[in-house]
């Protein structure tokens, strides 16, 4: 199966609990299926207030990911509910915002971030309010509910290793990341593509408590930039990149996306991922503005964020759950590299999405004149 360098970074990875065999590692390159599927919870009915007739339509970031997406939730939903489930490739706000404005909204439902949903509705009504009323808020922290979005996942931002590059030596937390001595070797960083440059990564490498890292002093974290700029071979915008860095060998350390670990280390990559200082980040689900299946969108928005909807995915690929209910059907073998169990989630930094909304532009400004002093 390939996957492709325009995909998103949460859902390439599989899990490694489920995965057989697998034999390519990012890129354009492809994976080797599993032997056998995980043999998943099955979901045999849902509340009436989730059936339906129609359609609704909904853009996801393709790949790997999204062939779990449909196992876990899209194929179970038209099953179960009535409603016909189609769905594209190719999630992107700068469509959603194209096709609100022309009037000619094709999709339903869109996976985003969200920073993302927030900073286009600061430029105008783009997307429908959650229906909430048939959502299942009592097992899902007012943490992933938005008036405007839903989380549907947990992810983390986090470093990655190369466990032969250091004689034995483990790297815990961002100051070892930026100590060229003691952990000598080339390293990539995020730089300003789809995601935010990782300001955080360079606080705490400067010393800043997790606890104090924001508001972000911005002078303070370019400072510490400044400190690891010539270590630093590549500035990566897809999640592709760093993994492959790994595994060629052309990086000792990186920051990467959890879930594309799993795939390189059950192919044998000897790597590992350093949970400590992570950043905790979120995906959610978002219904364009006078989207032409708006009820079908609530709908599957609340059954894709179910306990046994989210474990089925938690199975499938290395992301946690937004339902709290989900775990009762998680194997602690699965749970032990979720960025949503307890043991993971409190090593981890709660990314502030409210302040990089209010200051994204600020920092991508200032990131390109950085880039090329």
């Amino acid at each position: 199966m390939t996957i492709s360098d325009h995909s998103r970074r949460r859902f390439l990875g599989l899990a490694a609990w489920a995965t057989a065999g697998m034999t390519a590692l990012g890129g354009a390159r492809s994976f080797a299926q599993p032997a056998s599927p995980p043999k998943m919870p099955e979901i045999t009915a849902i509340p009436e207030k989730l059936k339906g007739s129609g359609e609704v339509r909904i853009a996801a970031y393709g790949g790997t990911a999204q062939d779990a997406e449909r196992t876990a939730y899209f194929a179970p939903f038209e099953r179960l509910s009535g409603v016909k489930t189609l769905d594209f490739p190719g999630a992107d706000v700068n469509k959603v915002k194209a096709m609100v404005d022309t009037g000619n909204v094709e999709w339903d439902v869109v996976q985003l971030g969200r920073s993302t949903v927030k900073n286009l509705m600061k430029k105008g009504d783009y997307f429908e309010k959650i229906d909430y009323d048939l959502v299942d808020v009592g097992n899902i922290d007012p943490l992933y509910r938005y008036d405007y979005a839903l989380d549907m996942l947990v992810w983390s931002q986090v470093m990655a290793y190369r466990t032969d590059a250091f004689k034995g030596a483990v790297p815990n937390g961002w100051a070892d990341f930026w100590d060229t001595k003691k952990f000598p070797g080339d390293r990539t960083l995020t730089g300003a593509g789809p995601s935010t440059p990782e300001l955080e990564f360079a606080l705490l490498a400067a010393g800043v408590p997790p606890d104090k890292i924001y508001p972000i002093d911005i002078d303070k974290a370019f400072e510490s930039y400044d400190k690891i700029k010539a270590s630093v071979v590549k500035w990566w915008e897809t999640g592709a990149v760093p993994v492959q860095m790994l595994s060629d060998r052309e990086v000792v350390l990186a920051s990467v996306w959890n879930g594309r670990m799993a795939a390189i280390q059950a192919a044998g990559v000897p790597a590992a991922i350093s949970w400590n200082q992570g950043l905790l980040k979120r995906d959610c689900w978002a219904v364009p503005k006078n989207a032409p299946n708006k009820a079908n969108a609530m709908k599957f928005i609340a059954f894709s964020t179910l306990a046994i909807s989210q474990a089925r995915l938690s199975m499938l690929i290395p992301y946690g759950s937004v339902n709290n209910k989900s775990a009762e059907y998680l194997t602690e073998k699965q749970l032990e590299i979720l960025p949503s169990a307890p043991a993971i989630r409190s090593q981890l930094i709660p990314y502030n999405y409210e302040w990089w909304v209010d200051n994204r532009d600020t920092v991508i400004g200032r990131w390109n004149k950085w880039i090329l002093a």
